[in-house]
């Protein structure tokens, strides 16, 4: 990876740049560039001021330029000068490099990078249709728990199934494995990790008049996507948001099995894996512990809470016995403290 586009995952991903930069050198170049292809589209997709059908129109575009069907002039100036942060700034401008540098690699890694891309492009389109004419005076809500599960594949599930297949083709193409099951275990690992972002940023979508929380499991409880987040329906919410926080953490710790399925010597893809899954624990801990006030307040872990996972799992990641206390052996995620035991 280029320097420049390096430089550009810096800008833009904090917590991926992390696991980017334990990830071996071989699989290093192809996964930051579906990053970074992923984020350009889904900087254009959220950016709001920029009327719906542009947005959808540079989608496609973009979609058809990756995918090798259009040789299209791409022009994302009007989405560049909205930008706030001066990285998805230069994210957009420099789209023209993410493209370029898509060919230098083999036709089978295009291949994987293409589909991931095709299949998130199609949950940005999917979620703006969905919520055109949504706002905070008229919330829409997803209808049912397919949708939702759905919308968690195309946005996340598949770029586990993506990470799976090119690990699995550079850096342990013989490996004994249940491939099947892998593979799945690393598509509830991509939807645990969106899950705990939807659960995470409920408030903030439900002002945007988005709610992910499907309808048919809202209505059985008599909760609205307009009084969700209201004191007086406290008991009945936190139950049904205690529900999905178990799901999430489900999905995550099927993630943590399909971590310790990699291969032992595979120390680097390891670590790549158990930090965004130990940190999205930490984080199911803290909204399990979040009434609704606090969690109108935004739940995070701190800077402080990352240090703590990664070094742990540095010096657990040569020692297996202690590795395998860094996830809870059962029961629910913990908020805070010491080890994730």
């Amino acid at each position: 990876m280029t320097g420049a586009l390096n430089d550009l995952l810096k800008a833009t991903s904090r917590s991926f740049y992390l696991t980017l930069g334990v990830l071996p050198a071989r699989v290093r170049p192809q996964i930051g560039l579906a990053y970074l292809l992923a984020r350009t589209t889904d900087t254009i997709a959220d950016t709001e001021i920029v009327p719906l059908e542009r947005r959808l129109e540079a989608l496609q575009t973009l979609r058809e330029r990756i995918l090798g069907q259009s040789s299209a002039p791409l022009n994302l100036g009007d989405f560049a000068m909205e930008q706030a942060s001066p990285g998805e700034k230069s994210l957009l401008e420099k789209i023209g490099d993410s493209l370029a540098m898509l060919q230098n690699f083999s036709a089978a890694d295009q291949k994987l990078i293409r589909d991931v891309l095709a299949t998130i492009t199609s949950g940005q389109e999917l979620d703006l249709r969905r919520f055109e004419q949504a706002s905070a005076e008229r919330i829409v809500a997803l209808e049912t728990a397919a949708e939702l599960d759905d919308y968690t594949w195309r946005v996340a599930g598949c770029v586990g199934e993506f990470w799976t297949k090119i690990c699995r083709a550079h850096l342990f193409p013989q490996a004994r494995l249940d491939e099947k099951q892998f593979i799945m275990d690393g598509i509830r690992f991509g939807k645990g990790l969106q899950l705990v972002n939807i659960l995470r940023d409920l408030p903030a979508d439900l002002k945007r008049g988005r709610c992910y929380l499907p309808t048919e499991k809202l209505e059985p409880v008599h909760l609205l996507p307009e009084t969700l987040l209201s004191p007086a329906n406290e008991v009945r919410f936190l139950k049904l948001y205690h529900e999905y926080l178990d799901k999430a953490e489900s999905h995550l710790r099927a993630g943590w099995a399909y971590t310790n399925t990699l291969p032992f010597g595979q120390f680097r893809v390891r670590l790549a894996c158990a930090w965004p899954i130990l940190m999205g624990m930490r984080t199911i801990g803290k909204l399990r512990a979040a009434g609704v006030i606090e969690l109108q307040q935004r739940v995070k872990i701190s800077r402080g809470e990352v240090r703590g996972i990664l070094f742990r799992s540095l010096l657990a990641c040569p020692l297996p016995f202690v590795w395998k206390r860094l996830f809870p052996a059962g029961g629910k995620a913990v908020a805070s403290g010491g080890e994730l035991a």
